[in-house]
């Protein structure tokens, strides 16, 4: 028998939905989270195009070094709030495998966004997010760790590894064993969308937080 801190790896959530409607949850979700609020705040605000400021990115992080905090505080919400919006309004309506589903797809909406040509943005907020709508103490966790890396070492994406890397810890000791391996797997994607800033992380380049 597997030890206790090991079953989560062969823990599953209960599917008591059909695939039709799990498909279907997983596309509206697909286009909630493709939904660029970044570049709309940007073009609101008068920021100008976000494609052609900093990295690029169309996430809380480029806003911010448009000089805008209002801007970058919106985005984060928003960013966030769509991740959530799909969660929670899955689990009402379908139950708990919907939510699950309901998260990979605004979390892949954001990283691989229909509305822009499939080039989209790391999802670090929408992934902070759908964790707090799975579970409060959980995405409180992945938050504060977030916040206690930002404030040491003043680099976002550093921050956004480390919260990512320990999310799926936080969801076993937090007794949410059957949503490990959504964790592992946005974790996963968070990581492989930071590749670039991996390196510059590695070569001493990646730019601090609030640096335009």
């Amino acid at each position: 028998m597997l030890p206790d801190f090991l079953r989560f790896w062969g823990a599953q959530p209960a599917f008591e939905n059909q695939w039709p409607w799990l498909l279907g949850i997983f596309a509206v979700a697909y286009l909630l989270g493709s939904v660029p609020f970044g570049m709309v705040i940007a073009r609101l605000m008068g920021l100008g195009n976000l494609r052609e400021i900093g990295s690029g990115n169309i996430g809380a992080t480029n806003v911010l070094r448009t000089g805008s905090k209002k801007a970058a505080l919106a985005t984060l919400v928003l960013d966030a709030g769509k991740g959530a919006v799909a969660v929670l309004l899955a689990r009402w309506w379908f139950g708990e495998d919907a939510a699950q589903v309901a998260a990979l797809g605004a979390f892949l909406g954001h990283l691989f966004p229909i509305y822009l040509k499939f080039r989209g943005g790391k999802g670090v907020a929408v992934f902070l997010g759908i964790m707090l709508a799975l579970d409060f103490w959980v995405g409180l966790a992945a938050c504060l760790t977030w916040l206690a890396t930002a404030l040491v070492f003043r680099i976002s994406s550093l921050s956004a590894l480390v919260a990512a890397a320990a999310t799926p810890v936080w969801l076993y000791l937090f007794g949410m064993p059957a949503a490990v391996w959504l964790g592992v797997l946005l974790g996963a994607l968070v990581w492989i969308r930071h590749g670039a800033n991996i390196r510059r992380l590695l070569n001493g380049t990646e730019p601090k937080i609030g640096k335009k």
